[in-house]
């Protein structure tokens, strides 16, 4: 009887939680089928450069983060569904302008530049806001199985939407999956339009406020914290250097390994399934060791994994290694992601939910292509492998950045032992 009644009483994640989650897998299940097609269409239909082709995507990350900079305070002082929604709006109408152009044969690069920092902007505030109000929405003591469940969703469906959108793109063409891409957007609007459970008042502004202040109140907020401000520069370092290595794995796989495309796409999706384990095991490690030691180990446990990638020989055997080392890491990576998340929910205050979320994705962004193009000059005056290399080292050097030092900091704001 006791048993029952501590199970009845145990929190559970309310409808709302799902219909959030349902609005969030939609999205990305239509950004994993669409991966690639607005860069196809700027080749095969706006016959772009290879620079400008490149620079489509360098340009949108770059103005879609200074766009962002000031929507910081906007997004935190306003109630983040009607947010969300006009975020997902702004994604759905101007994905939707593209085969619209292509079917009047009127699509310009231009276009295209403006709809891909469209996406960015639109992702980046949506993010923002959907981060402040789950915190809101579920038990603090669920946030790290809350946060677990949009993990699966995001490696589950980057291992199978990329696939099945490059099948769609070659049957139907890239405007097709543009469009698909653009009314997943709308579902995930209706979705978020769904919630039924009351939304709480959002932060007060304070009335002597000063824009500067609202801008940098993010960062602020990091850098006074410890253990935040600790794990923001591991999570600068980590991802910089995993980034780093995208475009120099193909260039290792295709030229230095002799793999052919369908082995390299292999190489590419197999690892996937180890970011949903990874994210599906994340409660039962919880449980079992604590989210602190969760945090701490598998933050370095992620780091270990990449230097295999050097190792690497020609043929099939060159291929193993790639898939095991990428899988091992986005395994760690599945565990690592909802615990970090969960902890970084708890260290912010409300009032800071937001703009620490744009602060945190626009230095993100804006770090990751100076990680690459760094590789990339490496790479060039050395070898592809030197330059991985130097990637597996820094990422090994980013577990020096984790809390170590605020263990205590840690229980305070609600991670277990």
């Amino acid at each position: 009887m006791i048993a029952r009644s501590a199970l009845a009483a145990e929190p559970k994640l309310s409808t709302d939680f799902h219909r959030l989650w349902a609005a969030f897998t939609v999205s990305q299940l239509g950004s994993a089928l669409s991966t690639g097609a607005l860069p196809l269409i700027a080749i095969i239909v706006v016959g772009a450069s290879d620079f400008r082709v490149a620079l489509l995507a360098a340009l949108s990350a770059v103005v879609g983060a200074v766009v962002a900079l000031p929507l910081g305070p906007f997004v935190e002082f306003r109630r983040k569904r009607p947010v969300m929604i006009s975020a997902d709006l702004l994604c759905f109408v101007t994905l939707a302008t593209v085969p619209v152009a292509m079917a009047f044969g009127i699509l310009g690069y231009a276009q295209l530049c403006a709809v891909a920092t469209a996406q960015v902007l639109g992702t980046m505030v949506f993010n923002a806001a959907s981060g402040a109000h789950l915190k809101a929405l579920v038990p603090d003591s669920m946030l790290a199985t809350a946060n677990s469940r949009f993990e699966t969703t995001f490696w589950t469906v980057s291992g199978v939407g990329a696939p099945i959108g490059g099948m769609l793109i070659g049957v139907f063409g890239a405007g097709v999956t543009v469009l698909i891409d653009a009314v997943s957007f709308l579902l995930s609007a209706l979705g978020v339009r769904s919630l039924a459970q009351p939304e709480p008042p959002p932060p007060v502004a304070e009335i002597e406020r000063h824009w500067t202040a609202d801008i940098r109140g993010g960062w602020t907020h990091i850098f006074r914290h410890r253990t935040l401000h600790a794990l923001f520069w591991n999570a600068m370092v980590f991802g910089g250097a995993v980034r780093l290595t995208g475009p120099l794995l193909a260039v290792l796989m295709l030229r230095d390994l002799g793999l052919s495309p369908w082995q390299y796409g292999i190489a590419l999706g197999i690892p996937s399934f180890g970011g949903i384990v990874g994210s599906l095991l994340t409660g039962r490690l919880i449980a079992r060791f604590g989210e602190r030691d969760v945090l701490l180990g598998f933050g370095v446990l992620r780091t270990c994994w990449m230097g295999l990638l050097v190792l690497a020989g020609p043929g099939v055997s060159g291929l193993v290694v790639v898939v095991i080392a990428e899988t091992a890491l986005l395994f760690c990576a599945g565990v690592f992601n909802p615990v970090f998340t969960a902890f970084r929910m708890r260290a912010t205050d409300d009032e800071f939910m937001a703009r620490v979320g744009i602060a945190w994705s626009i230095t993100s962004r804006c770090c990751q292509p100076v990680f690459i193009a760094l590789g990339g000059a490496l790479a060039a005056a050395t070898s592809v492998r030197f330059a991985i290399g130097c990637a597996a080292v820094a990422v090994l050097a980013s577990s020096l950045l984790l809390p170590w030092r605020s263990r205590a900091g840690l229980d305070q704001i609600g991670l277990t032992t």
